[in-house]
C-alpha cells in the first residue's frame, strides 16, 4: 500500500488497483504537486465542508465516476450536485470493497460556500479508513480532545496524519499530547504552512515525538505500509 502526501491535508491511498483521495483541496493550494484535472480517485474521502478541504471534489468525483463518502449533510449537498455519495455519521462504520472507513469525532466547523451562499454541512469528523489489515487515521481539522485515547486505545493505528497548523485547529503542542493518546505507529504533520495564519516548523513537531514516530512529508513523498 502506498500513502502519499500532497499538501495542506490532502493525503493519497494506493492499494489493490483503487486510488483512495483525503480532502482533495488542489487548486489554491500553494504547496501541493497534484494538479485537479489529472487526478484519478475511485473513491475521495471528505472530512468536512470546509472549501480548503472540499477542494475539488466536485470536478474530481465527476470526471471519475468517483464514490464521495462523507458525513451525512455534506454528502446530501454533494448529491444534489450530481456526485454519487455515501452518506455516514460519526461513530458509524461501513465496509465497502475498498476497506472499512469509520467516522470519528472532530473538533471543528464545517460549512460550504459556493457562489455566495453559505450552506451547513452537518458536523465534522475524522475518519479511520482499514485496508489490508493496516488502518490510516486523517484527523480532519481539530482541536485537541480526551476521546483521541479512546481512539488510540480501540483502532491500533498504523499512520496517523495530524493537523498541528494552530489558529484553526491543534497547534504542535495539542498534536504532540494527541500523538500519544492515539499511539500511532506512524506520525505525519498536515494542514500548516498553506496560508500565513497556520505557518509551522514541521521538523520541530517531530523532533518532539518518540523517536521513531514522526515523519515529515514533502508534497508526493510516499510512506509505503
Amino acid at each position: 500500500m502506498r500513502v502519499s502526501y500532497h499538501g495542506h491535508s490532502v493525503v493519497k491511498v494506493e492499494t489493490n488497483g483503487k486510488t483512495i483521495l483525503f480532502d482533495p483541496f488542489i487548486n489554491g493550494n500553494g504547496l501541493t504537486d497534484l494538479k485537479a484535472d489529472e487526478v484519478k480517485a475511485d473513491v475521495i474521502l471528505l472530512t468536512h465542508g470546509h472549501n480548503d478541504h472540499v477542494g475539488d471534489t466536485i470536478s474530481i468525483a465527476k470526471r471519475n465516476d468517483s464514490l464521495v463518502i462523507a458525513p451525512n449533510e455534506l454528502a446530501g449537498l454533494l448529491g444534489k450536485r450530481g456526485l454519487r455519495v455515501h452518506p455516514m455519521h460519526i461513530g458509524g462504520a461501513y465496509q465497502f470493497d475498498f476497506g472499512r472507513v469509520k467516522l470519528t469525532q472532530a473538533f471543528h466547523g464545517s460549512a460550504y460556500e459556493e457562489d455566495g451562499q453559505v450552506y451547513y454541512t452537518g458536523m465534522p469528523s475524522g475518519i479511520l479508513l482499514t485496508v489490508d489489515g493496516k488502518t490510516i487515521y486523517h484527523a480532519g481539522d481539530t482541536a485537541l480532545f480526551s476521546d483521541m485515547k479512546l481512539i488510540g486505545e480501540l483502532a491500533n493505528i498504523d499512520l496517523a496524519f495530524l493537523p498541528i497548523g494552530d489558529n484553526f485547529t491543534m497547534g504542535p503542542e495539542d498534536a504532540v499530547l494527541a500523538a500519544k493518546w492515539l499511539q500511532a505507529k506512524k506520525v505525519v504533520p498536515i494542514h500548516y504552512n498553506t496560508f500565513p495564519v497556520i505557518e509551522q516548523n514541521p521538523a520541530a513537531y517531530v523532533e518532539q515525538l518518540d523517536a521513531g514516530v514522526g515523519q515529515v512529508l514533502q508534497p508526493g513523498e510516499v510512506i509505503e505500509l
